[in-house]
């Protein structure tokens, strides 16, 4: 029996065999990684896509149950156009673009922090010698009201040692200022959004013939948007549209001199309520509150202004109650918080600077409007003035 051997031939042809097996596998290797580090640039880059369809894919992915690169999901990417202005970077899931005035726990399960969610705000600008007189209006509010007191005269602890509901009330103080001042800066449509309706009262009225749940209930009867109590004519008035109608639920319009009322349709006979106590709907507030200008802090004219808030016909959504009607005392608190000056007498200066506001508010609102229909390139309507 002979001994087997390859022959030079057989062993040279698997030689090559083997060189050309090595030679593809490296080729294979170099070429993968080129690939790879080229990959980058190749892919088409998330900017290049809409971000509805980025989305869109993302969320397909997720239901399908498949996993995606951790990149899909980059916080840095979110940007969301609708968001609120300044929070286009958070999810929209995320986003609380409204608040409230309501008290909570510091402990416990938040869900169970309220007991009652109050449906109406009612806010005093207040000084501590007229607190017998708010104790009697806030005994007129139901606990369906978020009561809040703006402090001009700084005292407000005090208001708790007296009063058992003032230990519920949200106390706002800073001196010697307006209830529009106040109104601008801590009544922000968005903070109050879940109040259906607004009273912005000042501290002088009589509430012996008024009950707060009543006047909400005409209110909503007679679908205004904007109203307040009709007043006692026994006690005074300024305007003849807020006088007490006896035997009466509600009234829009009135007879008024005629050089203050050339127009009927229009304030102050119709469409008009004074800035003593006044109650807005949400809607009404979150137009009236933009309209309120930052410098001009006691609000002189801003009630001729206030039907441009609600839908035409403006004097069919603003009314006098006067079913529920209150009586101005005419104590002139505000004014004495005002400083002497150039022999003036500080209410003096004060009813000076309301006379002046007057006149600049005006002068603005007829200045945008003109600027609004120069905009337009068409003549302002000649009866667009806010006063009589």
């Amino acid at each position: 029996m002979g001994i087997l051997s390859r022959s030079p031939i057989s062993s040279r042809r698997s030689s090559d065999d083997s060189m050309k097996l090595f030679t593809t596998a490296l080729f294979a290797i170099a070429f993968g990684i080129v690939i790879g580090l080229s990959f980058p640039s190749l892919w088409i880059t998330e900017t290049s896509l809409p971000r509805n369809l980025l989305r869109s894919i993302a969320i397909s992915l997720r239901d399908s149950g498949i996993a995606t690169p951790h990149k899909a999901i980059d916080i840095s990417k979110i940007w969301e156009p609708s968001n609120p202005r300044g929070a286009e970077r958070l999810p929209s899931g995320i986003i609380a673009s409204e608040s409230d005035l309501y008290l909570r726990r510091l402990w416990g399960n938040p869900d169970e922090d309220l007991v009652k969610q109050p449906r109406y705000l009612a806010t005093f600008t207040v000084g501590y010698n007229q607190r017998h007189n708010i104790d009697a209006c806030v005994s007129k509010f139901s606990e369906n009201f978020t009561i809040v007191l703006f402090h001009y005269d700084g005292v407000t602890s005090a208001w708790n040692d007296e009063f058992e509901w003032s230990r519920n009330a949200i106390h706002i103080s800073v001196k010697k200022q307006t209830k529009w001042w106040y109104a601008k800066r801590f009544l922000h449509p968005d903070i109050v959004a879940r109040y259906d309706y607004i009273f912005i009262w000042d501290e002088d009225l009589g509430v012996d013939h008024f009950n707060a749940e009543e006047y909400i209930h005409i209110v909503k009867k007679h679908d205004l948007e904007i109203s307040q109590p009709g007043l006692d004519p026994e006690t005074g008035f300024n305007w003849q549209i807020t006088k007490r109608r006896e035997h009466s639920e509600v009234h829009k319009e009135t007879d008024e001199k005629l050089d203050w009322c050339s127009n009927p349709p229009r304030p102050p006979c119709a469409a008009f309520v004074e800035i003593m106590a006044p109650v807005f709907s949400r809607d009404a507030w979150r137009c009236v509150w933009h309209m309120i200008q930052n410098d001009l802090v006691h609000g002189w004219g801003l009630d001729f202004a206030l039907r441009r808030c609600v839908e035409e016909p403006a004097f069919e959504k603003i009314g006098i109650v006067d079913s529920q009607w209150i009586v101005h005392q005419f104590i002139p608190s505000l004014g004495n918080q005002g400083k002497a000056d150039n022999g003036k007498a500080p209410w003096q200066g004060v009813r000076d600077r309301c006379q002046m506001e007057w006149k600049m508010f005006e002068n603005r609102v007829e200045a945008a409007e003109k600027d609004y229909f120069r905009s337009l390139q068409v003549e302002s309507p000649s009866n667009s003035t806010t006063s009589h």
